[in-house]
């Protein structure tokens, strides 16, 4: 028997759980797949996830990887705890992976996906953010191109989570949208704490066209002016944690393929 390091590619539900990581109270996504893994080998783990998404926050391609001592095959971890786990909660891949691979660590870059719907709906509500007012598409998109490049997103961090270093750099940031649906796409090589919310919260509130004038507004000239010269201030403007994916997280050999 020896050592295996087993990678995980995992989608799941955030609605009813608190967030990825492991808490005193609530229901998370890694104790569940840590107990899923308990229940098929007998072994407690330590389940190391790419990134710690929020309560309610949904992901398509989460990735974390665990070191075991267990003789059972590679390619039947994906069946063995999908059993045990919850239908909102789902194993897409397991593999072998080197012994010094680190989910989150050696991540090169991660992409998300925001949705918004101008309308109501009883079946999607959990899974999109519903905002039934006029938008300008165009100033969304002018909004994305801001953000862009390698900037200090300090004001776009909770204020207790920031880091000594707060910059990311943004490989790409776009929108586009299918009749009511706005689908807003970013890939950067790291995020800081609702990061993405409050990117998104932002460019919703100034595109939107019927604004609340009794509440605070920006602008594009003041966005800009936010990414470029970041100061302590932070971006209250947050979208809903409901509508917001982790749709993949890449790695080096990934990105030589």
């Amino acid at each position: 028997m020896f050592r295996k390091n087993i990678k995980l590619v995992i989608e799941y539900k955030g609605t009813a759980y608190s967030g990825w990581q492991s808490q005193a109270d609530g229901k998370t996504i890694q104790d569940e797949i840590i107990s899923a893994i308990f229940k098929t080998t007998n072994q407690r783990v330590n389940l190391i996830g790419a990134g710690r998404t929020d309560a309610g926050v949904h992901a398509l391609g989460q990735v974390a990887n665990f070191i075991i001592e267990h003789p059972l095959e590679t390619e039947k971890y994906k069946n063995a705890l999908n059993y045990y786990l919850p239908s909102d909660i789902r194993i897409k891949k397991a593999e072998e992976v080197p012994v010094d691979f680190n989910a989150r660590f050696d991540a090169v870059s991660k992409r998300y996906r925001y949705l918004i719907a101008l309308e109501k709906s009883a079946l999607y509500r959990e899974y999109r953010w519903e905002y039934v007012k006029n938008i300008d598409f165009s100033i969304l998109g002018e909004g994305a191109k801001l953000v862009v490049g390698q900037h200090d997103f300090s004001p776009f961090c909770v204020v207790s989570s920031r880091k000594e270093n707060n910059v990311c750099r943004i490989d790409f940031a776009r929108w586009s949208h299918i009749g009511p649906l706005f689908v807003f796409e970013i890939r950067g090589n790291r995020f800081l704490h609702r990061m993405v919310r409050s990117l998104v919260g932002a460019m919703v509130n100034i595109a939107t066209t019927d604004k609340d004038q009794n509440k605070q507004n920006l602008t594009l000239g003041r966005l800009e002016d936010i990414i470029k010269n970041p100061t302590m201030e932070r971006i209250t403007f947050t979208a809903p944690a409901h509508g917001l994916y982790l749709v993949s997280v890449k790695y080096e050999k990934d990105e030589q393929k």
